[in-house]
């Protein structure tokens, strides 16, 4: 009788631990959880992703391909308890740094995920260096657990095939100049090259941008969240970095003489204005002077009909005092 009193009460320890005490869970801050009974997730009734703004970037059919289930997501805290039939999905939502060269199925690929290659619109090969932020997207647990078997393999297809076609089809932008600035020449051997390796490495920050705008969807589709693109490094190949040298310096060159000659133009024109308005002033210092004498003559002629007989010959008299030596004009009869 003891023996099978003790195995009861033996029983009903084992069952409270294994399925009581081991039940008890707690989610980290940085965690967010999910849980499902029977295999199913707890659902926000018949919500959907696309009753969120996270499906805004898809388009067309994407919306209804994409349309997975809003679940009930269990926040930072605890305890918390699971019975047996539960089962819980922790996923950590921490922001993290990931070489974009980097091949999840194939870590050899890529030279050893350290370079990314994509070939330009010349057909000429190009190495990309840099890194990619993401999180996983706390709206789109589903996609990210249940979706899609491995999210981060999808991403990272979907990330590189937009990056390769945006270099397959890259053009430089027009630059914006000033109004009077003089346009610079283009780059020599441009014709050559193709598609500039320069005019990629000066717009990194358009192509950038350009990738954030087009992986805004990635959080729909994969439930992972691209915070941001740093393309660090553009290489051309080896057979044509001394000519891409050589290419840099007669361009720096031409550009360093164009910027000589404006700046001598631009100096010249202010000299040029500077000596108009001294000429200007001096005729303006010339010309005043006799405006106001005209005017006191218009004066004195509209105070009188002798006026200006009077003033004649008062100013002969200055002048007579003044003058050593006077000669006159007579007329001979």
């Amino acid at each position: 009788m003891t023996i099978i009193f003790g195995c009861i009460i033996g029983f009903i320890a084992w069952f409270l631990l294994r399925y009581l005490a081991a039940g008890v869970f707690t989610v980290e801050q940085n965690e967010r959880a999910i849980k499902t009974s029977f295999g199913r997730a707890q659902r926000l009734q018949d919500l959907t992703t696309l009753d969120d703004p996270i499906s805004e970037s898809l388009q067309g059919d994407e919306r209804e391909r994409y349309r997975f289930p809003q679940m009930r997501v269990i926040p930072p805290g605890g305890p918390y308890f699971r019975w047996p039939w539960e089962r819980v999905y922790k996923v950590s939502i921490a922001t993290q740094t990931l070489n974009m060269a980097y091949d999840p199925e194939n870590p050899a690929a890529n030279r050893e995920g350290t370079l990314l290659e994509a070939v330009t619109k010349d057909q000429l090969n190009t190495g990309l260096s840099g890194q990619i932020r993401y999180r996983v997207s706390e709206k789109n647990l589903y996609a990210y657990l249940f979706g899609v078997k491995q999210p981060i393999v999808h991403v990272m297809g979907y990330f590189v095939s937009i990056l390769r076609e945006r270099i397959a089809n890259f053009e430089a932008p027009p630059p914006v100049l000033a109004p009077g600035t003089v346009a610079p020449p283009p780059e020599i051997g441009a014709s050559a090259i193709g598609v500039s390796i320069n005019d990629l490495r000066k717009n990194l920050r358009d192509l950038n941008e350009h990738m954030d705008l087009e992986s805004r969807s990635s959080a729909a589709r994969y439930g992972i969240t691209l915070d941001a693109s740093l393309i660090t490094g553009i290489d051309p190949p080896p057979e044509v970095e001394s000519a891409l040298a050589a290419i840099n310096t007669a361009y720096n060159q031409v550009s360093s003489d164009i910027s000589l000659a404006q700046a001598s133009a631009d100096q010249k024109i202010v000299q040029s204005k500077r000596a108009v308005e001294i000429e200007t002033l001096k005729a303006y210092a010339e010309v005043e002077p006799l405006r106001a004498l005209a005017a006191q003559l218009k004066q004195l002629k509209e105070s009188g009909p002798g006026a200006i007989s009077s003033y004649l010959r008062n100013v002969r008299l200055r002048l007579f005092t003044q003058a050593r030596r006077i000669i006159l004009e007579v007329k001979n009869d």
